[in-house]
């Protein structure tokens, strides 16, 4: 069944209103016909809304409530992960993995070895991009709320955004005792904000590491090997969602 995201306001007592780009994928991509089901969320609460074609218009399709569901998918904490940007295209998979694992927000990071630069212009434009491939991944994997991609932060801006979350987790290949890792992802509990910093190509820099440890944020072992960038974020977000789910 297809998932649509809707803004609150286009939700009435019986029917939707779905505008916006979603109408012509609906009508010219999708192809459906009046009658048949779809399921939308509004972003805000746990709910899910079974609704039938009711009309196919022009600038909207206007949608029947069958029946709502009450489907609590969401994760019970809110992940936040500051992924150093990577080269090449791998962001726009880090984004979708991130979304289908249960990430909250994802905050870009110019960190020092990260070899991929953006200005101004190309930074907005990367962030629109990869923030529809999180909405994308948020209706493919049936989830309630589309996470947020912030805009790119430098290190020192992205340690000031996490100081007010409850863990802070800093993956570092020069880090020890995986027994500490075990037993601070063991102590994860629902409710908490929990920022994970993931480092580019290279990793973090030493002076990184340090300014982020004087921050509170605590420098883990993931294991023995050297994990991409990209499997590294994906292995820690495993981790903690399996903590939080069982």
């Amino acid at each position: 069944m297809h998932h649509f995201f809707v803004e609150p306001s286009q939700i009435h007592e019986n029917e939707v209103r779905i505008t916006g780009s979603d109408v012509k994928h609906i009508k010219s991509v999708l192809r459906m016909k009046v009658g048949e089901e779809l399921s939308i969320s509004n972003g805000v609460d746990q709910k899910e809304y079974r609704c039938g074609i009711a009309e196919l218009g022009e600038e909207e399709v206007l949608c029947r409530i069958r029946f709502i569901k009450e489907a609590d998918v969401e994760l019970p904490s809110k992940i936040y992960l500051f992924q150093g940007l990577p080269k090449g295209d791998k962001m726009e998979l880090i984004v979708q993995k991130a979304v289908e694992l249960g990430v909250y927000e994802i905050i870009p990071v110019a960190a020092k070895r990260a070899v991929v630069k953006l200005d101004e212009k190309k930074a907005k434009h990367k962030r629109e991009r990869w923030q529809g491939i999180a909405e994308a991944a948020a209706k493919q994997s049936r989830r309630k709320t589309v996470p947020a991609v912030n805009a790119v932060m430098s290190m020192k801006e992205a340690i000031a955004y996490a100081s007010e979350m409850d863990i802070r987790l800093i993956p570092y290949e020069m880090a020890e005792g995986m027994d500490r890792t075990k037993k601070m992802i063991s102590g994860l509990r629902p409710g908490q904000s929990i920022a994970v910093f993931i480092g580019p190509e290279g990793g973090f820099e030493e002076s990184e590491i340090e300014a982020a440890r004087e921050a509170g944020i605590s420098p883990i072992t993931m294991g023995k090997r050297i994990l991409r960038t990209e499997t590294a974020g994906f292995t820690i977000l495993a981790w903690i969602m399996y903590q939080l789910e069982t």
